[in-house]
């Protein structure tokens, strides 16, 4: 998971994962590429996917863009739309 970028760490010098966490590929939509921190997540709250603060969806500044574990591939989240 070398250089690559963690959402919500776009102000930190060092935006990249950090030993010691869990993370998740979000692939698709507006944050294709990007990795989620899950670390402390329940499995229920894992299994559930997430809805990220995102100004690139479809609803601009404040939308969400939700994602949802991948069958078979659990670390992998596919986009499933966006939510204002």
């Amino acid at each position: 998971m070398l250089n690559r970028r963690v959402y919500g760490a776009d102000d930190d010098e060092d935006p990249g994962p950090e030993e010691g966490h869990d993370y998740r590929e979000l692939c698709g939509g507006p944050l294709d590429g990007l990795l989620v921190q899950v670390t402390g997540w329940t499995p229920e709250s894992l299994a559930n996917g997430a809805a990220l603060i995102t100004n690139n969806g479809r609803y601009g500044p404040g939308g969400r863009a939700e994602y949802e574990p991948r069958p078979g591939d659990p670390d992998r989240w596919d986009w499933v739309g966006d939510s204002p």
